[in-house]
């Protein structure tokens, strides 16, 4: 029974060792994932009429 807990332990560090390996990678995935879509908000932000503000309209259309 010792034996299959240390293939257990050795098992769950070796997996734990791999998602700590990983983090980065996906730290850099979200940030650019983040940037992507400030970008993406900002260019539609540019582009709306400049008449009318559609979160505030939005925001008034589901109050009701």
């Amino acid at each position: 029974m010792n034996f299959l807990l240390l293939i257990a332990l050795i098992a769950i560090a070796y997996f734990a060792w791999r998602i700590v390996d990983q983090l980065p990678d996906i730290v850099y995935r979200l940030s650019e994932i983040q940037r992507d879509l400030a970008d993406l908000r900002r260019h539609l932000v540019e582009t709306a009429p400049a008449g009318g503000d559609a979160e505030a309209g939005a925001a008034k259309d589901e109050s009701a």
